[in-house]
């Protein structure tokens, strides 16, 4: 319940938002009309149908995105028939094309039904269908949380009354808008005999909504706009109305670390200071049993094995471990993996692999296999890409480890990296159990180099940034980013773990591209790893860049992907290792100046 209140206050607050500008000429051209019966039922269904297609938009992948943007366009047809009406009823008797028709008869049916004391519930509905079309709200962090549960938690009745909260209180707003505008246009047109002059200026402003539409100002422009941003009250409801989920983990920070992916939150936390990680057990003769294994349905795709099942597992040990190839702690914790895959294979071990992406391109197949090509992984891995495994074992980390007894138990886990030698025993004791002879002693020796060599976290003083705008923190500039549209950034100087950008870049909710040549992304760090998350642009064209760490190539402090000189390049949708400190950690500056137009920036990690 709290998160539907949550939902429909954040829709309440988009009334002083600029992204509502576009809409209000649809809906104040009602003004003067039945309030029941032309007003509300075009806000009705303004915010039926943005909740259908924000659903479908977050839930059905790109046919559904592909499928909105033709309704826009006819949208934008139908509401520009609407403004040309307005400004010049006599035209209306004039048009025969059906598009225009239609629009005339919404539009003359809405006006003399409501004359005639008739109903115009019908046409005032389609209308408001076509403005549910088009309106494109401010994302704040309201609505980005209902958005991401709604990706990651799968379809659902909630995800669509939690979208159709947060339009209703949109509706709300342009409701109470209109009953105090509509009074003042109504004494406008008794006071003035204006009537038809104010019509035709509804007109035009409908016909102003729809270009500044159709160009992409209500998402580009008019989000930075605003002087009373939504963003700070929004975030301010999310802290007091939704209240903190307890935790099975703690915190020690002697150790590795983990991201967590919160179903009920926009928001992805970097372990890179703090260990997440299951409570210690005494020994592995005191595992509990913490549940029977899920089913593991739902993958798309299964690599390097047919797809595999729980009942035909039954009578194996497994190690279940979730992650996704840009994470540097899945990196740094897949060498042990690798390990015990190989060292238990013949004594009853199966490893799976269950890839949940962070980021979209890490829903493309076949950049996950030429991932565990490089990674050098053999053991099966499935293809969660809609997070179907994922909830099944209501999982919230990467990585995160499930070991599963010979009879489908689950009876220990762990979450993020380190406590390997005590992962492995937990194996041992497992396939010993089983009844297993002869199990392998000891534990494996991995010596992990570039990526994957584990970090000293005490080291570690600067945590995971993202640069997309709806998860980003940090940036030099207090204004923050300009969102969804391109900008030109300058330098500025940073303090200890503050970004920047320099020259023409558009930041979107997952990530930040450059438009022109010569663009810069700058970090002020204390890690002795720095590692960026880049992509080349849709082309694939190879994108050279040039680190710099203080003003000067890296020298021996280079990472695996640029050589003594900073010298790089962006050849695919993965993470970098930029540098590597070959001396004392301290706090560097690094800056990453890219040669060529079209790359993509997702987060900074650190090692």
């Amino acid at each position: 319940m709290i998160l539907f209140v949550l939902a429909y206050l954040g829709g309440v607050l988009t009334i002083v938002s600029p992204c509502i500008l576009p809409v209000l000429p649809f809906v104040f051209a009602r003004a003067g009309q039945p309030f029941m019966r032309s007003t509300l039922p075009m806000l009705i269904g303004m915010a039926a149908t943005f909740a259908a297609v924000a659903t479908l938009a977050a839930l059905g992948g790109g046919w559904a995105v592909q499928a909105n943007e033709y309704g826009r366009y006819a949208a934008l047809a139908l509401l520009a028939v609407f403004g040309i009406i307005l400004l010049f009823p006599a035209l209306s008797d004039h048009l025969t094309r059906p598009l225009v028709s239609l629009g005339a008869r919404l539009s003359q049916s809405a006006d003399k039904g409501a004359r005639a004391g008739g109903s115009s519930v019908v046409a005032s509905l389609l209308l408001g269908v076509a403005t549910g079309l088009l309106w494109a709200p401010c994302a704040g962090p309201v609505l980005g949380l209902i958005l991401t549960g709604a990706a990651l938690q799968g379809a659902s009745v909630g995800t669509t009354l939690l979208l159709l909260a947060y339009a209703l209180g949109a509706a709300t707003s342009l409701a109470l808008a209109l009953l105090v505008g509509g009074k003042v246009y109504q004494t406008m047109k008794r006071s003035l005999g204006v009537g038809e002059w104010l019509r035709r200026g509804v007109g035009v402003a409908v016909l102003v909504a729809v270009a500044a539409i159709g160009l992409g100002l209500d998402t580009g422009f008019l989000t930075q706009a605003s002087v009373a941003s939504t963003a700070s009250l929004e975030q301010g409801l999310i802290d007091k109305l939704q209240p903190q989920k307890p935790s099975s983990v703690v915190m020690n920070g002697n150790d590795g670390g983990a991201m967590m992916m919160s179903g009920g939150s926009n928001q992805m936390m970097s372990g890179a200071n703090t260990m997440m990680q299951a409570k210690p057990q005494a020994a592995a003769d005191t595992l509990p049993v913490e549940g029977k294994m899920p089913p593991l349905d739902g993958a798309i795709q299964w690599l390097n094995s047919p797809p595999l099942s729980a009942e035909a597992l039954k009578g194996k040990v497994v190690l279940v471990d979730f992650w996704t190839y840009s994470c540097i702690n899945c990196i740094r914790a897949i060498p042990y993996v690798k390990a015990w895959a190989e060292k238990y294979k013949e004594q009853g071990l199966v490893v799976i692999g269950v890839h949940a992406p962070e980021f979209a391109f890490e829903k493309n197949v076949d950049n996950v296999k030429k991932a565990i090509g490089d990674l050098g992984i053999t053991y099966p891995v499935a293809i969660d890409n809609d997070y179907a495994i994922w909830r099944a074992f209501d999982n919230q980390y990467w990585p995160a480890h499930y070991f599963i007894d010979a009879e489908g138990r689950i009876r220990h886990h762990h979450f993020g990296e380190g406590e390997y030698d005590q992962s492995e025993r937990v194996i041992q004791e497992l396939l010993a159990e089983a009844g297993k002879q002869n199990v392998a002693g000891g534990i494996v020796d991995v010596k992990a180099t570039g990526a994957e060599a584990a970090s000293n976290q005490n080291d570690v003083q600067s945590p995971e940034t993202y640069v997309g705008w709806q998860r980003s923190e940090n940036f030099v500039d207090t204004k923050g980013t300009v969102n969804d549209a391109p900008h030109v950034y300058s330098a500025a100087e940073p303090k200890l773990n503050e970004w920047g950008l320099t020259g023409n870049w558009t930041v979107g909710p997952e990530n930040a591209g450059l438009n022109d040549k010569d663009g810069s992304i700058y970090y002020r760090f204390h890690a002795r790893d720095l590692h960026l998350v880049l992509g080349p642009n849709a082309d694939g064209k190879p994108i050279r860049f040039k680190v710099r760490v203080d003003g000067k190539p890296p020298g021996d402090s280079h990472g695996v992907d640029t050589d003594a000189d900073g010298n790089g390049t962006v050849t695919g949708q993965r993470l970098y290792q930029l540098v590597r400190e070959a001396g004392p950690v301290g706090d560097h500056t690094f800056e990453i100046h890219f040669l060529d137009p079209g790359v993509q920036a997702y987060a900074f990690t650190f090692g």
